[in-house]
């Protein structure tokens, strides 16, 4: 039995033995790393960068009383498309105290003096009749009579101001009543009826009534960093996606460059402007989060590689050549100029053609990647 575990306990020591050189000769072994052959073609190279933003009309009008009050009717609601001149609301006037007041003394005032001059020229008529007093006489007496009657109606007119915001003389351009001041499609109308509201004056800006805008004249309104602002110019043509219209792309044309940046969250943006081309059958709401895509350089029909596959050394760049296809894969070093890169190709001016082959990834880590 003593033989028979000596021998075992050999058996197992040899096994271990044979396996660590085994182990350590398959490790000194060098290491022969496959690489991916990549073979240069012609193609198209876009360089863009995204500007995030929104979608807004051109010019969004607000509407505003030219009278304070309080809102009695509102007319019309958000989404609605008006016309030039067409009443959103009402206003019902409140008057001021001491202006009712000084109103209406004004009024009695003007019928005391219209009732005095009224006597006064009916007895200068019958002595005009009778040839007792001059034509200059009864002139000047007609004349004070014509003025008196003036100034009562201006009186009534100013009360019925004071008090109803409008006289009956110009009822057709009340001020109570709210109308639009263009036409378009009513985004919002931020008042109800009860409101009270206060005109535009040299302290206020007014109670906004409601906003009105072309929706047929839309822009992209957004912001781009300052290391790219040096690469677009207007009239750029511009790529729109807009999150409510999935897969959909919008074209539009970049007009405008904000020559000022902004610091935002410890970077520099530049405002952009861009006149989004929309088809008939498309409805856009204003407000709609897009982004952008401006492309800053584009190069057709050039030599193209992966850019992976180029090493740089200070100011060069270079390419591993493929000499021959053996078993064991041989490179020699090649210095090429490039061009534009959109981060996944690159241009190659010179320094190759098509029919030569490049080392690419290696086909290890290329693996590692895809796991």
């Amino acid at each position: 039995m003593k033989k028979v575990g000596l021998i075992i306990l050999f058996v197992i020591l040899g096994i271990i033995v044979l396996s660590t050189f085994v182990f350590l000769w398959n490790k000194s072994k060098p290491k022969v790393t496959v690489y991916e052959i990549v073979t240069p073609s012609i193609g198209t190279i876009e360089n863009k960068t995204v500007a995030t933003g929104k979608v807004e009309p051109r010019d969004e009008i607000l509407i505003k009383p030219q009278i304070s009050g309080i809102v009695s009717e509102v007319f019309k609601e958000a989404g609605e498309m008006i016309r030039v001149g067409d009443v959103i609301a009402s206003v019902k006037v409140i008057p001021e105290m001491g202006q009712l007041n000084s109103a209406e003394s004004r009024l009695r005032v003007a019928g005391i003096n219209l009732q005095q001059i009224e006597t006064e020229y009916a007895r200068q008529l019958e002595l005009s009749k009778k040839g007792i007093i001059s034509k200059e006489e009864f002139g000047a007496s007609e004349s004070a009579y014509q003025k008196a009657k003036e100034e009562k109606s201006n009186a009534q007119d100013a009360l019925d101001i004071v008090r109803e915001g409008v006289s009956k003389k110009y009822a057709r351009l009340s001020n109570t009543k709210i109308r639009a001041t263009i036409s378009g499609m009513i985004l919002d109308v931020p008042v109800k009826v009860g409101n009270s509201v206060i005109q535009a004056n040299t302290f206020n800006d007014g109670t906004t009534i409601a906003s009105v805008a072309n929706m047929n004249d839309l822009i992209f309104r957004g912001n781009i960093d300052e290391t790219e602002v040096g690469k677009v110019k207007e009239g750029t043509l511009v790529t729109l996606s807009i999150g409510a219209f999935n897969e959909q792309k919008f074209k539009a044309e970049l007009e405008y460059i904000s020559p000022k940046g902004l610091e935002q969250n410890g970077a520099v943006l530049f405002e952009v402007k861009a006149a989004v081309k929309v088809s008939d059958s498309v409805f856009i709401r204003a407000g709609y989060s897009a982004n952008a895509e401006i492309i800053t350089g584009r190069r057709a029909d050039v030599l193209t590689i992966p850019e992976s596959s180029v090493e740089f050394s200070n100011d060069s760049a270079y390419v591993y050549v493929l000499k021959e296809e053996k078993q064991v894969q041989a490179f020699d070093k090649k210095y090429i100029e490039i061009g534009l890169s959109d981060g996944i190709k690159i241009e190659v001016k010179e320094g190759l053609t098509t029919d030569i082959k490049i080392r690419g990834n290696a086909v290890d880590s290329k693996l590692k990647q895809k796991k």
